[in-house]
């Protein structure tokens, strides 16, 4: 099986690794000439274009910024360049509507496509560890469930085209209100006079456990693996998280859906996602939450 994977950032690098580590022939592109000298020390062949990438490829898998990278990579190079009926597997982190116009213009190309968008940011693609939210028919949700067992520990079918996407933005949206809420537990905690350790010891091991109080602790210290014990260095960027609560607003408000917590996070995050801010590990909004 050859694999074309487009988009080789602080995931798509990884998850490329860990395809051709398992022994698929892989070929990578991104615009970012560095990431091809990189990944082609691990195995992958660098591409000189998209187009050339997608060449004689059987799967495509595309991880970029947003869906209108996406669909304009869809309509400009990937679709007429790829054999006919070659699968496209999008990880992108986009919107529902994108992801189903997607893979409509796949299909309408006479191609096959699903969404599969990922949870388990750098940590998780680096160990192949990831959780794959996986939207389309069961036929091809079989043929690229290989891939995935390579890439991520967790697979799941969530339906039909669009569904990983929706199944990815509700998950976020969770994350961020938990993060947020552990968050303010670290900083009542300290100004109530307990040690971080202290709190964790209890929250890590009673009913307010969570993966942003276990993994992802956003107060130094108490998980030396977590960004926070390493000046908040991503991880996952503050920029990502409040794109993906950007998503998750556009759906709470397309189905009416009453979500004030998922709502409040959204403008907490779009508050804290500046310049300075943008390129921390989201966990970094623990920042927000100090006296003064």
């Amino acid at each position: 099986m050859k694999i074309a994977f487009l988009g080789l950032g602080n995931m798509g690098f990884h998850m490329a690794r860990n395809l051709a580590a398992a022994g698929y022939d892989v070929t990578g592109f991104d615009v970012v000439e560095k990431a091809l000298h990189a990944i082609a020390e691990h195995g992958v062949t660098p591409a000189d274009s998209a187009r050339a990438a997608v060449d004689g490829a059987d799967v495509v898998i595309t991880m970029f910024p947003a869906g209108q990278h996406v669909l304009e990579a869809y309509q400009n190079d990937l679709l007429d360049a790829a054999k006919e009926n070659t699968l496209f597997i999008d990880s992108s982190t986009i919107a529902v509507d994108d992801a189903k116009q997607a893979a409509e213009m796949a299909r309408a190309a006479g191609h096959r496509a699903i969404d599969a968008p990922v949870s388990g940011g750098t940590k998780g693609a680096d160990q192949g560890t990831l959780t794959f939210m996986v939207g389309g028919n069961q036929e091809d949700f079989d043929q690229a469930k290989p891939l995935f067992e390579v890439m991520g520990r967790k697979i799941v079918h969530t339906g039909e085209s669009g569904t990983g996407q929706a199944a990815k933005v509700v998950n976020n949206m969770a994350l961020a209100i938990n993060t947020i809420g552990a968050a303010e537990a670290f900083s009542l905690g300290e100004n109530l006079g307990l040690s971080h350790q202290t709190l964790y010891d209890v929250m890590s091991t009673s009913a307010a456990q969570s993966w942003a109080v276990s993994t992802n602790c956003p107060v130094p210290g108490p998980v030396p693996e977590a960004p926070a014990s390493h000046d908040y260095r991503p991880g996952f960027a503050t920029a990502l998280m409040a794109k993906d609560l950007g998503l998750a607003k556009a759906a709470i408000e397309s189905t009416q859906t009453p979500a004030d917590f998922g709502m409040a996070a959204y403008r907490a995050y779009t508050d804290f996602n500046t310049e300075e801010n943008s390129g921390k590990d989201f966990s970094a909004i623990i920042q927000t939450k100090k006296k003064g």
